[in-house]
């Protein structure tokens, strides 16, 4: 019976020209080098790492087969065993086994990886500038996998016919043996429903290579979708004497199309609104496990209100994509690289990197698009034309998209994917252009009709904002998002829009703001949130949950010249109201006349809606308010916005007070708050991090709060117990938080 277990304790890791005495323990997931949350030097983990782990013999390997695979090793993966070259594997971003079976001995064996974080030329996506790091490190898990001589290898699940009455299901397999099958022996292959049911069940041969089994006249099926992510299970097992299997493989039924007048799921419009987002994390880089990956989707899902994420710009943990299989959240996922073509060897391997990425995940019913052309590239037609056939014949249930930003590019995908950042390009030098949130798709695709058409960046570098920027920058920053989402939701001949970007991100020296960081995203790199989260938050239903944000911090002189108005509240309310201290009430008027076609526009005050005109002038009293928000007629939401904040508490706050010993690390937040809970965004306090017991501090000792916020992460050690969290300010005094660490 084949099994995998963890293999991420006990690897000696030193750089490749240290030697013994300087190798140091670690844990995976690892990145060769912690980095400062800016102004580093990004070459300093751009050169060779090895890792090296003993594996001892078990008496569970007799007979067995035996071998490592790796999720992730950035990369250019040089595997040693007993000191014999075995296997090398150039991609970052997918899978790789190494066996070990021949060479394992009464004594176990010795396995070194060797990498490089050196941008080969060769390998996508390197050869040019990347906007964005490529932290070396085996930064994903690796995991011992035992089977017995006969085994499943890889399967593929298909669903049909999933808006009819009777849907079915096709499913690949593949059985790999290295001794004689007996004869006679078979498969059993069951699909279990959601629940654990028995849906449809049959028995068929047991022969070595690819087999097929179908199940066809299923009724009564869930569908997969945000709302309800229904997910099946395909059971595969045999038994005999020479070995025996058992593979769960979950999938969904779900019928996904990208058409001329836009997305339909299940037969039902829908506009995709999401977010790109990239693997990476402060400090870390690439290197967290599962429970940050799945934090991620759950932010993107339940916090961002988005139904869809782009994995840019290269496949991604599979952590983070069972997730979006769980939870209902929409994925395009897509080849490593960035605007730059290589040669001849290059554009092989990233045909590759095509074969590996749909191979890992064509399961997932979250993945409703393979982008199969490098991010921004230009047109090149034999190597586009190779990436989309090997797609097409790897899984024609899904769509090819190639994510482009040139215009009138040729067109060989199934879905014309365009960065459109037309909006900012009316403050070029020269510009005689007017504002303009989106182009038509004729514009952008140069033809003269529809086609299947999703907007896959934008703003991002056109309009980069920082946690900490001032007030009426936040507010441009806001609009922007805004006025591209209305225009999405204003034309039903496009799919949907994936905004530029979830979170900031660390960078080359030639991109960002000096500071190796891209502040391009509505959330900083802690996932905290800016005011342009609440742009997409404000869009849910008021029933899934109420959202409302002013955007402002309240203070006479923050914006030019001085005053909050006109104020702004992204908010699904249906009214909102502005409470004084007077009790005079002042309802505020939702912006339709710029915002049409948003399901939920932001509501504004304007200076001349005010009952006292003082109010908006410099010089008169500053006062409190109280925003309300009502839905119904009945008040559900209440916000104090303070005259005179005063720096009152710093909170330290868990996303959970749970950990798993085995698989991931938590989120802590650091917020300095004022007397009512609002955070203070423009606050620099330093703070003094500790973490004692069954687990450890990702990140630095001493920090200071950027935007009012700051986070680090605690990582279990491996073992079950307790953990204390301290967290020291010179004016907030020590706060002390306990988490408890499970089996």
């Amino acid at each position: 019976m084949s099994y995998t277990e963890f293999c991420n304790e006990g690897w000696l890791f030193a750089p490749l020209e240290g030697e013994g005495s300087n190798a140091t323990e670690v844990s995976l997931p690892h990145s060769s080098v912690e980095l400062p949350y800016d102004y580093f030097d990004e070459k300093s983990y751009q050169k060779a790492f090895s890792y090296r782990k003993r594996i001892d013999w078990s008496e569970a390997f007799a007979g067995k087969q035996v071998s490592l695979v790796f999720d992730g090793v950035m990369a250019d993966a040089r595997v040693f065993v007993n000191g014999q070259a075995s296997v090398a594997y150039t991609d970052g971003y997918t899978p790789f086994e190494v066996d070990l079976t021949e060479a394992l001995g009464s004594e176990g064996v010795e396995v070194e990886v060797q990498l490089s974080g050196a941008e080969n030329p060769e390998i996508p996506p390197f050869g040019g500038q990347i906007d964005y790091l490529t932290y070396a490190g085996i930064y994903r898990d690796v995991w011992i996998k035992v089977s017995d001589p006969i085994a499943f290898g890889k399967v593929r699940v298909e669903t049909h016919d999933v808006l009819s009455e009777q849907s079915k299901v096709r499913a690949e397999f593949e059985v790999l043996a290295s001794v004689g099958i007996p004869e006679g022996a078979a498969v059993s292959a069951e699909v279990l429903d959601f629940e654990g049911n028995s849906v449809a069940r049959t028995d068929l041969a047991l022969a070595e290579g690819v087999q097929s089994v179908e199940f066809s006249g299923l009724s009564n099926i869930s569908l997969w979708s945000p709302q309800n992510p229904s997910l099946y299970t395909l059971q595969l097992s045999f038994e005999t004497e020479a070995g025996s299997d058992k593979r769960e493989t979950a999938f969904g039924f779900r019928d996904a199309k990208f058409t001329p007048k836009g997305f339909f799921l299940n037969g039902e419009r829908v506009k995709l609104i999401g977010l790109n987002r990239h693997q990476s994390f402060p400090y870390t880089g690439y290197a967290q496990g599962r429970a940050s990956q799945e934090r991620d989707a759950e932010i993107l899902k339940n916090e961002l209100g988005c139904n869809i994420v782009r994995t840019s710009h290269y496949p991604q943990s599979p952590w983070f994509l069972d997730h979006c299989d769980r939870i209902g959240l929409m994925v395009l996922e897509e080849i490593p690289g960035w605007q730059h073509i290589g040669g001849e060897e290059w554009k092989n391997r990233s045909v590759e990197n095509v074969r590996a990425m749909i191979e890992r995940d064509w399961n997932h019913p979250s993945i409703i698009m393979w982008g199969v052309r490098i991010n921004e590239s230009p047109d090149d037609s034999d190597f586009y034309q190779r990436t989309n056939a090997l797609a097409r014949e790897l899984d024609p249930t899904r769509p090819t998209g190639g994510i482009r930003k040139d215009l009138e590019s040729e067109f060989l995908e199934d879905v014309y994917t365009f960065n459109d950042f037309i909006l900012g390009e009316f403050e070029l030098p020269g510009a005689n252009r007017e504002r303009t949130s989106l182009r038509s798709q004729q514009e952008a695709t140069g033809l003269g009709n529809d086609v299947p058409y999703l907007v896959t960046e934008y703003n991002g570098h056109m309009y980069p904002t920082k946690v900490y920027d001032q007030e009426q920058r936040q507010i441009e920053h806001v609009t922007r998002h805004l006025d591209v989402l209305d225009a999405a939701f204003a034309d039903d001949n496009i799919a949907g829009c994936i905004g530029w970007c979830m979170f900031d991100y660390n960078t080359h020296s030639d991109f960002g703001s000096g500071d190796r960081v891209c502040h391009h995203g509505v959330m900083s790199m802690f996932r905290e949130p800016k005011f342009a989260a609440y742009a997409y938050a404000s869009q849910v239903s008021p029933q899934e949950r109420v959202v409302m944000q002013p955007v402002t911090i309240w203070a006479r002189g923050e914006r030019n010249i001085g005053g909050v108005f006109p104020l702004m509240v992204l908010t699904n309310c249906d009214e909102v109201r502005v409470k004084f201290p007077s009790g005079i009430e002042v309802p505020m008027i939702p912006y339709r006349e710029r915002y049409a076609h948003l399901p939920h526009p932001p509501m504004k005050l304007e200076p001349g809606d005010l009952p006292n005109p003082e109010l908006g002038r410099w010089g008169s009293a500053w006062l409190d308010v109280e925003i309300v928000g009502h839905l119904d007629g009945k008040p559900v939401e209440r916000k104090t916005m303070l005259a005179a904040p005063v720096a009152t508490t710093l909170e330290v706050a868990p996303d959970q007070s749970e950990l798993v010993a085995s698989h991931g690390e938590v989120r802590v937040a650091i917020r300095a708050l004022d007397q009512v809970g609002n955070l203070l965004k423009f606050i620099s306090e330093p703070v003094t991090i500790s973490v004692e017991g069954a687990a450890t501090r990702v990140g630095p000792e001493v920090t200071t709060l950027r935007g009012g916020t700051s986070a680090f992460w605690v990582r279990p050690t491996g073992e079950a117990g307790e953990v204390k969290v301290t967290v020291k300010s010179p004016r907030f005094g020590t706060i002390k938080v306990a988490l408890t660490v499970r089996d």
